[in-house]
């Protein structure tokens, strides 16, 4: 049995040091690149990093800091869920074929979630797995996409439908990276912070109720906590239930029907608006099935609403979110399957739910 990858932090170092299980760490703080580097180590000849265009020059900077000890190549790759094809996935895969990858080489993931979905994806099938590590730049990658080892490329019937679970040796969510971030990408991001409140971290909605404005600041203590708090609460459900036969199952609120408005959207829409629509549904739904309470359910308008993000989407598009729900990763032959809550923090499956139930729920967040 392999020993666990740790990634070794000096002793005046700030980060906070989250384990995913025996598997793997989590750095959270600023400046990092130093623990990526020692993460690497000296068995590793060869690193790709994959990137968006935007990060050309951080990622540039990035090859500098290692090239002294590696030999790094750059693959840029389009922004956003347009990364997430075959074609992009197989580019990547030619770089790494011309470069001579072997299993001893490394992928990194420098950018937003769905550059490292897509990293991850392409690491764990070159050579059927090379060294994965995560450096992701927006508050949707270090929260969600880069912890926890789903991988994954859409396909034209579905988003995520083609993907494997591989977890990376390292996760460093940076926070210097986010002082720059648009104030909108940010409070996306917080979309699947919020969900973290909702399932299992209460702690989270208490901070954004008491100071939406300091809470979304990546300057301050308190973006910084709930930051951590969303990352531990993942890092304790993958640490149980790595493959999703289980518990990991909670990580899905609010996601089933966001994934059918990206599809319907043809992914322009940003991943944390379609989860906050997804989440209000899915409390819709808990309330008129008789599971959890119209304040609870209100609550969740009330906080994604101070973070500016959608709480309702079209009236006549049902019908199609419908279609694309049945053929959601998550289903179980026919049977649709929702996460919804008894209570905040207090998540349960909903299983095979009345189709006049799941349209009477839609109509309360039509517009």
């Amino acid at each position: 049995m392999t020993e666990p990858t740790r990634i070794p932090v000096a002793d005046d170092a700030e980060p906070t040091v989250i384990p995913v299980g025996d598997g793997y760490d989590v750095l959270v703080g600023r400046n990092l690149t130093g623990h990526l580097v020692a993460a690497l180590g000296s068995g590793v000849r060869q690193v790709l990093i994959i990137h968006p265009p935007t990060l050309g020059a951080r990622a540039e900077q990035l090859r500098e800091r290692l090239q002294g000890n590696y030999e790094v190549l750059l693959a840029e790759v389009p922004d956003g869920e347009s990364a997430k094809r075959i074609e992009v996935a197989s580019f990547c895969w030619q770089i790494l074929g011309q470069a001579d990858f072997t299993r001893s080489d490394a992928v990194i993931g420098f950018g937003g979630g769905a550059v490292t979905d897509l990293a991850g994806f392409v690491a764990a099938t070159w050579l059927r797995g090379v060294a994965l590590f995560q450096l992701p730049t927006t508050v949707l990658g270090m929260v969600d996409a880069a912890v926890g080892g789903k991988t994954g490329i859409n396909t034209a019937e579905g988003k995520n439908l083609v993907g494997a679970f591989y977890a990376p040796r390292g996760v460093f969510a940076d926070l210097d990276h986010l002082e720059t971030l648009p104030r909108n990408e940010i409070l996306a991001g917080f979309a699947e912070v919020a969900k973290c409140g909702f399932i299992g971290a209460p702690e989270i909605l208490d901070i954004l109720e008491a100071d939406v404005e300091r809470a979304v600041d990546p300057t301050t203590d308190e973006f910084r906590r709930v930051v951590e708090l969303s990352i531990r609460l993942k890092a304790e459900v993958v640490a149980e239930d790595f493959t999703e036969n289980g518990r990991r199952e909670i990580l899905n609120y609010g996601h089933t029907l966001a994934h059918a408005i990206e599809h319907a959207e043809r992914y322009q829409w940003r991943h944390g608006a379609a989860v906050a629509v997804g989440m209000v549904y899915a409390a819709e739904l808990a309330r008129l099935a008789g599971r959890l309470s119209d304040d609870a359910a209100d609550r969740h308008r009330r906080i994604l609403g101070s973070l500016g993000l959608p709480l309702d989407y079209p009236a006549g598009r049902w019908p199609s979110l419908l279609a694309t729900m049945r053929r959601d990763k998550k289903a179980r032959g026919a049977m649709l399957r929702f996460i919804v809550l008894d209570d905040i923090g207090k998540p349960t499956v909903l299983r095979g739910p009345e189709d006049q139930l799941l349209f009477t729920a839609y109509q309360e967040i039509a517009s």
